[in-house]
């Protein structure tokens, strides 16, 4: 039960982050709530990683791991994330994430140079085509223009990127300290490309702003990001399971919270995405 519960919560809170920048959106420019966000977050877990655990500061070589993994998850994925959802849906935005398990699985056999395997083509190829369908309608709609879902598509890269580089490196800190900093780094590269794209007159910091940047950073960059390691820690297979809830939810909250439209096309892409990743992970998850 314990499990189950830290999986639902898990994919509810990662799932919650575009509509809660949607809200933020409505007050703030993009690069300012992802700043705020980033070093709100990473200073709590930094007073707690140090402070409270004890735990030891990087050394040598985990500054510069720790500098390229948050420069990629970070500065690059979060910063166009929270740009695109300028031009995209909140459902749409929690759907593209969904792809990137089916990404991550495409580039780690480049870099692992092992042969893609067919599954992993067809399942990415039915990633698109689901996240192609569930937008078409929106273009009519004005929820989704290309110049977004290109950005979209340069942050979901970025993030797999980075999962991979990730995955690819010989770690020894402690997985909440190496998370409080890859998330303030990640956070200070982003300063000065805030600084140069920003119209601070256009900012209110009205309750939309502040309600927004508390629940990204809190619920979701430090209570997900550590709910989903603890996930891979027990099972990293079935941890995987937990990312088909998250276009569920995703659209669940952008239908309620935001009055986006949902529509058959919405339910055939998801259905499509969710696929997708099954097919791309069928062979794990039986094993």
């Amino acid at each position: 039960m314990k499990n189950f519960l830290a999986g639902l919560f898990f994919a509810m809170l990662w799932a919650s982050a575009s509509a809660a920048t949607k809200i933020g959106l409505l007050s703030a420019q993009p690069f300012v709530i992802g700043t705020c966000r980033f070093f709100l977050a990473g200073i709590l877990m930094m007073i707690y990683s140090h402070l409270v655990k004890k735990n030891p500061l990087p050394k040598a070589k985990e500054w510069k791991q720790i500098a390229i993994y948050g420069f990629l998850n970070v500065t690059v994925y979060l910063g166009c994330f929270v740009v695109a959802l300028k031009y995209v849906s909140a459902g749409i935005g929690s759907l593209a994430v969904a792809t990137n398990p089916l990404i991550i699985s495409i580039l780690s056999a480049f870099w692992l140079g092992r042969s893609v395997k067919r599954t992993e083509i067809v399942g990415l190829a039915l990633g698109i085509i689901g996240v192609a369908i569930a937008t078409y309608p929106l273009f009519q709609q004005s929820y989704a223009n290309v110049e977004g879902l290109l950005i979209l598509s340069a942050s979901m890269i970025a993030y797999s990127i980075g999962t991979v580089y990730y995955s690819a490196q010989e770690w020894h800190l402690p997985l909440f300290t190496i998370n409080a900093w890859q998330v303030l780094l990640g956070g200070i590269f982003l300063l000065p490309i805030t600084y140069y794209f920003t119209d601070w007159s256009q900012n209110v910091y009205d309750v939309n702003f502040s309600m927004s940047v508390l629940w990204l950073a809190i619920p979701v960059s430090i209570g997900a990001v550590q709910l989903w390691l603890y996930l891979l820690k027990i099972d990293p297979v079935k941890a995987s399971l937990w990312l088909f809830l998250n276009p569920i939810f995703g659209f669940i909250y952008a239908a309620v919270i935001l009055n986006e439209p949902i529509s058959s096309f919405t339910y055939i892409g998801t259905s499509l995405v969710i696929a997708g990743l099954y097919l791309a992970q069928r062979e794990k998850l039986n094993s």
